[in-house]
């Protein structure tokens, strides 16, 4: 039955083709033949030894003929763009060059200009029937919907000329743009559309509109993003209008909406998306073992992901949880069913485990993802999150290097950085940790030591457990959103991009480097990604609401409830003390942080593990501190005098 159902279809779809080319034939060849009619009067041609209907079917025949080479009877008339015009125009020359022969094989007088007011002629009745047949079709969609479709672009004349090419069949809906510039007065045209304003003007230039008119913003701008777009849909909500943007790669199958998608809230950050260099990432990755630590997690799954694509020899895939992993092996199922996968269910606190995985695997390249990265939960239990981020972190690095690992990524957080929780200054501890050995590695005479490369960034839009899936989930429930503070502040990058440039650091820390980067590295430097200008916790909320079509503070309640354990107003990327350098890479930056002696981290972790492990949090605590003086622990969540004043100090200079 389901073969039949298909022939069925494939026959009724392979009729529907030739009956629109029949169709198109037959019109175009009978305006060949009015457009010769035509051409006789316009040209004066006398004296042809042929009845009176010889031209006309001559004008039918040379069309038809003219037409084949040029596909223009293969064309739809209501997507007809720029490129079947100038098609149609390549047929009715050919098609006048071909009468003009032929009268002038029979000698008639003026046989050159009926020729060329035949063609001109033929190309205006042709071209005019597509559009006229197009601007119909328009009016009747519009009335079909007891409204006029109006499209209305945001861009420039480039933008504009974009979205006509993609979406011919909308060509007729766009009723003008509005741009930035102010030298972009209202009335002019660009490409051939009006100019309706300025981007400041929305609010005035969408209620000008008629309210059954159905409007649609088109964003055709792939640059437009951040606060900027943000502000365009706060005004577009007031009116009602729906808000579409253009993707910055597209191609279009057929007609309709498909380069088209509604705002995501990945296109509200204010920062522009960094493309990593994807031929330094494949040197590093193709035919290499790699062993991803907390392969389930958000970064992890995605490192997964991502160095699948580059030709990997395997992939071993370690993770606590049996669910995370699974999911992630049959997500890797799909997309590289060629690539080895090794999936490891192990604790990276037992050495005993990690030993027997490596020996076992003998992994070349090591990206650490595995951490306890939700605050207020480790918090609550200090232990048990130092146990996993500190003395996990070390084991897997001893191990690592003992099996001869070429390079090991650990990745942190900007939570590292002048810490308020154990979560941060444990993440700290394990980049010091890091640090030391790979400046022992890099200083060494032979060259062969395990090199330790730690990337540093902030929050991931959406990672399992951040405020994003809380959103969303509080939203299907109908609310409210819970904010700590109205002054909190985060730096946030989609999951892709930030794994991306993960890669880029690793490519970059065990390749061959600058001699500025070589020499940052040999001293305990750290890549930091660029993760742009920090974004309210509170204007986050708020776009999420508009993005669902919802209004804040009228159909959605935003609650603040105050700091959590361990909480801060805002992170910080760096220390102060530290010197931010640039790197050869957009996006990435190298950070210089304070260095220890690896004998004498290693002796203190070693009394951290045993405090913890006897479950002496004080103990671990006072232990922490000696690692990491600057640790200033915010154990109740209180908002500090400090710190409230310099978030607000920051937020009016900015």
């Amino acid at each position: 039955m389901v073969t039949q159902s298909s022939d069925s279809g494939g026959m009724a779809e392979c009729l529907r083709k030739i009956r629109t080319l029949a169709v198109n034939s037959a019109l175009d060849t009978v305006m060949g033949g009015l457009a010769a009619i035509v051409a006789t009067g316009l040209s004066a041609c006398r004296d042809v030894p042929w009845p009176w209907w010889g031209l006309p079917a001559l004008g039918m025949a040379a069309i038809g003929v003219a037409g084949w080479p040029f596909r223009v009877f293969q064309q739809h008339w209501r997507f007809a763009g720029r490129s079947d015009f100038w098609r149609l125009a390549g047929a009715c020359v050919l098609a006048g060059m071909m009468v003009t022969g032929v009268l002038g094989l029979s000698s008639v007088m003026r046989a050159a200009a009926f020729g060329v007011a035949y063609a001109m002629v033929a190309f205006v009745i042709m071209a005019g029937a597509r559009a006229g047949y197009q601007f119909w079709r328009s009016c009747r969609d519009g009335r079909d919907r007891g409204g006029r479709r109006r499209v209305i672009l945001l861009g420039d004349g480039e933008d504009a000329s974009r979205f006509l090419s993609l979406m011919p069949d909308m060509d007729g809906l766009v009723v003008g743009m509005v741009v930035e510039g102010r030298q972009r007065r209202p009335g002019r045209r660009l490409r051939g559309v009006p100019v309706l304003g300025q981007v400041a003007d929305l609010p005035c230039i969408l209620s000008a509109f008629r309210a059954e008119d159905e409007l649609l913003l088109v964003v055709a701008d792939p640059r437009f993003r951040g606060e900027r777009l943000s502000a365009v849909l706060r005004m577009a909500q007031e009116t009602g209008t729906q808000v579409r943007c253009m993707p910055d790669l597209s191609g279009i199958a057929g007609g309709g909406m498909a380069p088209l998608h509604p705002v995501r809230l990945s296109d509200l950050l204010n920062r522009p998306a960094v493309a990593p260099d994807g031929q330094g990432i494949a040197d590093m990755l193709r035919g290499r073992r790699v062993l991803i630590t907390g392969a389930g997690g958000s970064i992890g799954s995605e490192l997964a992901r991502q160095i699948a694509d580059h030709a990997p020899d395997q992939l071993v895939l370690v993770d606590i949880g049996e669910f995370p992993l699974w999911q992630v092996d049959i997500d890797l199922a799909e997309k590289a069913p060629d690539i080895t996968r090794h999936l490891v269910l192990a604790d990276i606190r037992d050495a005993g485990r990690m030993e027997r995985v490596f020996a076992r695997f003998r992994p070349e390249l090591v990206f650490h993802a595995a951490a306890l990265k939700h605050v207020p939960m480790v918090e609550e239990n200090p232990c048990e999150g130092l146990l996993t981020n500190v003395t996990g972190t070390r084991i897997v690095a001893d191990t690592a290097a003992r099996h001869g690992v070429r390079a090991m990524v650990l990745v942190s957080t900007d939570k590292a950085v002048n810490p308020a929780s154990v979560m941060g200054a444990s993440k700290r501890i394990a980049e010091m940790y890091c640090q030391a050995l790979d400046v022992k590695a890099r200083n060494r005479d032979d060259g062969h030591a395990m090199q330790c490369v730690t990337v540093r960034f902030g929050n991931v839009m959406g990672s399992t457990g951040s405020v994003i899936p809380l959103f969303r989930h509080q939203l299907e429930c109908g609310g409210p959103l819970t904010v700590t503070d109205p002054r909190m502040t985060r730096y946030f990058m989609t999951v892709s991009e930030a794994v991306g440039l993960v890669l880029q650091a690793s490519a970059r820390g065990t390749g061959q480097q600058a001699d500025g980067m070589a020499v940052l590295l040999r001293s305990g430097g750290v890549f930091v990604l660029d993760m742009g200008t920090p974004v309210r916790i509170v204007d986050l909320a708020r776009q999420m609401i508009v993005l669902a079509g919802l209004r804040p503070d009228r159909d959605v309640q935003i609650r603040f409830t105050g700091l959590r354990p361990g909480e801060k107003l805002a992170e910080d990327l760096f220390y102060k003390q530290e010197i931010l350098q640039p790197t050869d890479c957009p996006g990435l930056r190298m950070a210089t942080p304070r260095t220890v002696d690896l004998a004498q981290v290693a002796n203190i972790m070693d009394a951290l593990t045993l405090a913890c492990r006897d479950g002496d949090g004080a103990r671990a605590l006072d232990l922490v501190r000696r690692l990491v003086p600057e640790f200033a622990h915010n154990p109740h969540g209180v908002a500090t005098p400090d710190t409230a004043g310099q978030i607000d100090v920051e937020r009016n200079a900015s």
